[in-house]
């Protein structure tokens, strides 16, 4: 009995102690700024993401990303570079389309982290924004034609009533 008793332990030991051993370390990210919920289709997002070694130490040296995913199954991924600060990287990530995205980030260190999902609304089409202001030119100049046309005519009238022509 007390054989099996110290084998039990043995191997609970032997058991917690790899455990720990595979348990090396962790790191906390930091995201700024957060993604608009407001932006549009195509829009760059330029978060800068801070990595620290235990939630303390800016962890250099590691390649971390911004991984964006829809719920139509996209996966988009964005390498962030260093940023010459320690622990600080920049990424130029860019919304591919409209929806709702989630945002993680892989720390480069073993570890994803979740941020809040994002709506994304649909890219202003160049075209429609294009010709907005030639066609409300277009239509000024229309109305300030019209009117002036309408006044002239609206004076000859008066002059041919005034001279008894009809």
């Amino acid at each position: 009995m007390r054989t099996s008793i110290t084998a039990t332990l043995a191997v609970a030991a032997a058991l917690w102690l790899v455990g720990g051993a595979g348990a090396g370390g962790w790191a906390t990210v930091g995201v700024s700024p957060q993604p608009e919920d407001d932006a549009q289709a195509g829009a760059v997002w330029t978060p800068t993401l801070t990595v620290l070694q235990h939630g303390r130490t800016p962890l250099d040296g590691v390649h971390p990303t911004v991984m964006l995913s829809n719920g139509k199954g996209r996966l988009e991924t964005f390498a962030a570079t260093p940023t010459g600060k320690p622990g600080t990287y920049a990424a130029r990530v860019r919304f591919a389309s409209s929806g709702t995205w989630s945002v993680r980030v892989n720390d480069g260190f073993g570890r994803e982290h979740g941020f809040p999902d994002v709506t994304i609304g649909a890219a202003e089409t160049s075209s429609s924004s294009a010709l907005r202001l030639p066609v409300a030119l277009g239509a000024l100049l229309a109305i300030a034609l019209g009117s002036t046309l309408l006044l002239r005519r609206r004076r000859q009238q008066g002059r041919l009533v005034a001279s008894g022509v009809r």
